[in-house]
């Protein structure tokens, strides 16, 4: 099966925002692919979660700083059905974008 965008967002700063939702009875394998376009840093929150409010325990990562202009690359995200993509920005201008295989 071929890879396929799954996902894209450019959220509000501070918001809480889903990427992505597997579908009932698929699973997924994804690479994320985060994107600072601003000239100074910003820290970033991705989860992967059962709601749109992710607890403490759903974080694969957390206020991570991403320089000016920077990448952040997650590969290798195992998503089982119902779970959801959850990202977070500290500042707007920060794009993310997921991409993989559903079965």
């Amino acid at each position: 099966m071929a890879t396929k965008k799954l996902g894209v967002a450019a959220p509000a700063a501070t918001t809480n925002t889903t990427l992505y939702t597997v579908p009932a009875l698929k699973s997924t394998v994804a690479v994320l692919n985060v994107c600072n376009t601003n000239v100074t840093a910003v820290t970033v929150r991705v989860a992967i979660s059962a709601t749109a409010t992710p607890t403490i325990g759903e974080y694969v990562e957390y206020d991570v700083s991403i320089p000016a202009n920077g990448v952040l690359e997650r590969s290798a995200l195992a998503l089982e059905a119902g779970e959801n993509v959850v990202v977070y920005a500290s500042a707007t201008n920060v794009a993310f974008r997921l991409h993989g295989m559903e079965e």
